[in-house]
């Protein structure tokens, strides 16, 4: 297929490579930004309405919701280059009403619209093993597919246009609480007196075990917070939530105190951390790191 792609950062980078190695012909935006890689791999167009022109389907993975209707909506947007018949896919994490608005303007074009967030971080997008969530109609999905597929490993459809960002508001609340966790719990082990390494490697063989466990608290102990997915980011994840949350009448607790954390994390000059460095913010509450930072 001809693919547009826009927003190539830690994430669609890779992602966008992945269909170019699968087959598909590569469409994406000029920006200053981009890589000898990827202009290597893509036809560069001048803006985001003549990438829309060129395509078939158009991909976003954009930061946060304000990006994506600019990218739409705004001067020389997507929606200015849509004609009958194409599909906007957007793979960003947003609001889901937002993206309910979106896709009805969309769907007035004569144009088919999924939102498809993942999860899986660079690791995952790098590897093409995401796991996609996706919200829209079935034919839609049916038709993006053979992306999806080279892209990621677990995908969904979840329901109508909405669903797939609801599933990684609930899948990015799971994130967040089970990392605040497992920061705790090194952090309680550590002032004991037990050598966290070994609480951890414990720990895997019984019913706290998890991916967060695995990763993120290794990274907690062996100190490398280079982002991953930045804190940043999953306080605005968070912060969907809690808006969400206030639209639906749901009480989230522990999402709202981890997002507090969050913003302290920000606070520190951490936010450009990834996530599993909301660990120092618990650090500094009990004056006692998991382990030292190593000396610079």
């Amino acid at each position: 297929m001809k693919i547009g792609f826009i927003g190539l950062g830690i994430m669609g980078k890779p992602m966008a490579l992945h269909l170019k190695t699968a087959g598909h012909e590569l469409f994406v935006p000029e920006r200053k930004s981009l890589t000898e890689e990827i202009r290597g791999a893509a036809t560069v167009l001048p803006d985001a309405k003549a990438v829309a022109a060129a395509a078939e389907v158009i991909i976003l993975m954009v930061p946060d919701t304000p990006d994506v209707e600019a990218v739409l909506f705004g001067q020389a947007g997507v929606a200015a280059g849509l004609s009958p018949g194409k599909l906007v896919i957007d793979m960003s994490s947003i609001s889901p009403t937002a993206t309910k608005e979106f896709a009805k303007k969309v769907n007035a074009l004569g144009c088919d619209y999924l939102d498809a967030p993942v999860s899986g971080g660079e690791v995952g997008a790098r590897q093409a093993t995401l796991t996609i969530m996706v919200g829209g109609e079935e034919k839609a999905f049916e038709r993006a597919r053979p992306l999806f597929e080279a892209m990621g490993k677990n995908i969904t459809l979840v329901g109508p246009n909405g669903a797939g960002q609801t599933t990684k508001v609930a899948n990015q609340i799971i994130v967040a609480l089970t990392i605040e966790a497992v920061g705790e719990a090194l952090v309680f082990a550590s002032k004991a007196g037990a050598d966290p390494a070994k609480v951890r490697l414990a720990l895997m063989g019984g019913l706290a075990t998890s991916r967060i466990l695995e990763l993120h608290g290794e990274r907690m102990i062996k100190r490398t917070f280079n982002p991953g997915f930045r804190i940043v980011l999953h306080q605005k994840d968070l912060n969907l939530a809690l808006q969400s949350a206030k639209e639906l009448g749901v009480a989230l607790p522990n999402t709202a105190s981890t997002q507090q954390l969050f913003s302290a994390s920000i606070a520190a000059g951490n936010g450009g951390l990834d996530h599993s460095g909301l660990v120092k913010a618990l650090e500094i509450m009990a004056a006692h790191p998991v382990v030292p930072d190593p000396k610079t």
